[in-house]
């Protein structure tokens, strides 16, 4: 466990070795803004670090993170939407290419929307009403697979919440016109913990594949 002397001793490591060593691209990125081609909805999960598992360098990713690396569907009746208003200054002001919807294993909060979690509960709460925006791919993991084991419905249910994310991410007019104009390309990753592999959605034949062997995935999830 990693205790905040521990943080704070990182950060005197990156001024030392990265900082220092980098300070005109630090001063450059400070003074001219920001301009990443990439956006990336991640989960909040702290083993998966986008910046770490694409090597990339400051400046290089607009990253949101949440519960679930969920997006919410269009909708303008709420007062707050952290993802849909990082979503919004992303492809509207920051002019992104790319959108990456980035899920992976045993993730908790697919886990939480799996068991049911807040399916029977009046009470308050910000977990389960959030996670139940994948709703659809719980159904539709135990339809489709109402037999199988646990971790497998598991794993399905990740990849499937990918998907609807994507399907919603489609109900934000401003990415939609993109996408069509072809200005704009949405990707679904999913990365396996344990493996440390990372697939990417087909959506022509509704499969993921393995990026780097370029094979798709056994169980068609």
């Amino acid at each position: 466990m990693t205790d905040i002397n521990e943080l704070v001793k990182g950060f005197q490591r990156f001024r030392v070795k990265s900082f220092e060593p980098n300070r005109e691209v630090f001063n450059r990125l400070a003074m001219r803004g920001q301009t990443p081609s990439t956006m990336l909805i991640g989960c909040s999960d702290s083993r998966v670090d986008p910046a770490i598992l694409t090597d990339s360098a400051p400046g290089d990713l607009f990253v949101v993170r949440n519960v679930a690396n969920l997006v919410p569907p269009y909708e303008t009746t709420g007062r707050y939407h952290g993802t849909s208003a990082a979503l919004e200054f992303a492809v509207c002001n920051l002019e992104v290419r790319n959108i990456v919807v980035l899920g992976h294993s045993r993730c908790g909060g697919i886990r939480a929307l799996l068991e049911g979690y807040g399916q029977n509960d009046e009470g308050e709460g910000f977990i389960a009403p959030w996670v139940q925006i994948a709703a659809s791919s719980r159904e539709e993991v135990l339809r489709r697979w109402p037999d199988t084991s646990r971790e497998f419905q598991q794993r399905a249910c990740e990849r499937a919440g990918i998907r609807a994310s994507l399907v919603n991410l489609m109900t934000f007019p401003f990415v939609r016109e993109r996408v069509e104009g072809g200005r704009l390309n949405l990707y679904g990753w999913y990365y396996d913990l344990e493996n440390g592999e990372l697939m990417q959605y087909d959506p022509d034949k509704d499969r993921f594949y393995d990026l780097y062997f370029g094979s798709a995935v056994e169980d068609n999830t």
